[in-house]
C-alpha cells in the first residue's frame, strides 16, 4: 500500500480549505488528494495528473467506488503539460501538488523493470504507449560514453565510467535484456567493498536510467515555470522531493522566482520527515518538501 509522504505538511502548507480547488500533478495512487478532497468539502475539487495509464485507471476505479468522480478528476498526461491540461479543464488552480517519489507499485507489481530485487525486462518507462525509449536501448544502443553520462549525471554514482565500459563488454557477447544481467554487470564493474554498503550498489544506476527514460528532470523544470502561470493569486505551490538533483531543481526554481517577485517562499529550510513516520515508511526517509505562495 502506498502511504502518502508528509502528509500532514502537505495539508497545512497548500492550505487545503473548503471549496478550494487544488492540482495534484502526480496524483499516484491518490494518497494526498483523497484527503484534500476531504478538507475541501463540500464543493472543493482535485484535478489529478499522472502519466501512467495503468496507475490512472486504478485510481478511476477506486474514485467511482468512494463516489467522488464529481469533485477527483483524472487524467492520464505528462505533468509537463501543466498548463495545457489545467487550461483543457477549465481549472483555477487554488494549489499545486508534486509528490516526486514514484509508487511502491512500481517496483512491486508494474513488472517493468524499476526494481534490481525483482528479474524483469529493462523497460522502467512510466507510459510505454507514449515513450518509445527504454533502459534496454540505452545499455544496447548507447555509446559507452553516453552510458557513463547517464549513470554520473542522475546517479551521481562514482563508478560511471567502470559500469558503463563492463555494459559495453558485456554487449558483445550477448544483449542485456534484463535486471538481474545488469545487476551482475554494476556487481563485476564496482569494488568488492562498495557491495557491503547501506545502499545497494544497483540503485544509482537504476536512478540514473529510470530518470533519463522518463526524461524526469527536463519534465519537471517544464511544469515548474508553467506553476506561475497556473496557480490563483495567493495560491500555494508544494514540492516533494527525494533526491539531491530534484530538490536542487526545485530550490533554484523558487530562489528564482522570489527574486522576480511572483513567488513567497514559506519554507526557509526544507521539511523533513519526523523519526516516526521513517519507522511506519523507510522510504521517506530522504524526501525533502518546499513550498511557497504565489504573490497577489
Amino acid at each position: 500500500m502506498h502511504i502518502p509522504v508528509l502528509q500532514k505538511e502537505v495539508i497545512k502548507y497548500l492550505d487545503a480549505e473548503p471549496n478550494k480547488n487544488f492540482i495534484d500533478a502526480t496524483v499516484g495512487e491518490g494518497g494526498h488528494s483523497l484527503e484534500i478532497i476531504k478538507r475541501t468539502a463540500p464543493f472543493g475539487k482535485v484535478l489529478g495528473i499522472d502519466w501512467d495509464p495503468q496507475v490512472v485507471n486504478r485510481l478511476k476505479e477506486k474514485i467511482k467506488r468512494l463516489g467522488i468522480e464529481n469533485r477527483f478528476i483524472v487524467v492520464c498526461k505528462n505533468f509537463a503539460d501543466l498548463g495545457e491540461i489545467a487550461e483543457e479543464y477549465k481549472f483555477q488552480a487554488n494549489g499545486i501538488l508534486f509528490d516526486l517519489g514514484f509508487l511502491s507499485w512500481h517496483v512491486e507489481e508494474s513488472k517493468r523493470g524499476f526494481s534490481f530485487q525483482k528479474n524483469q525486462k529493462l523497460d522502467m518507462r512510466y507510459n510505454p504507449k507514449d515513450n518509445p525509449l527504454t533502459a534496454q536501448e540505452i545499455v544496447n544502443k548507447f555509446s559507452s560514453q553516453k552510458i557513463a553520462e547517464i549513470i554520473k549525471k542522475y546517479g551521481e554514482e562514482k563508478f560511471a565510467g567502470r559500469i558503463a565500459k563492463k555494459i559495453e563488454e558485456e554487449r558483445k557477447k550477448q544483449p542485456i535484456e534484463n535486471t538481474s544481467q545488469l545487476v551482475e554487470i554494476i556487481r563485476r564493474a564496482t569494488p568488492y567493498w562498495y557491495h557491503h554498503r547501506r545502499i545497494h550498489f544497483a540503485t544509482r544506476t537504476f536512478q540514473a536510467l529510470r530518470i533519463a527514460v522518463n526524461s524526469e528532470l527536463e519534465n519537471l523544470r517544464k511544469a515548474l515555470f508553467q506553476v506561475p502561470q497556473v496557480l490563483q493569486p495567493g495560491g500555494r505551490l508544494v514540492v516533494i522531493s527525494f533526491h539531491s538533483l530534484e530538490d536542487r531543481i526545485v530550490k533554484q526554481f523558487l530562489k528564482n522566482q522570489a527574486k522576480e517577485g511572483s513567488l513567497k517562499i514559506l519554507t526557509k529550510k526544507p521539511k523533513i520527515p519526523k523519526s516516526d513516520e521513517i519507522k511506519i515508511n523507510p522510504r521517506c526517509r530522504s524526501a525533502k518538501l518546499r513550498a511557497a505562495k504565489k504573490i497577489k
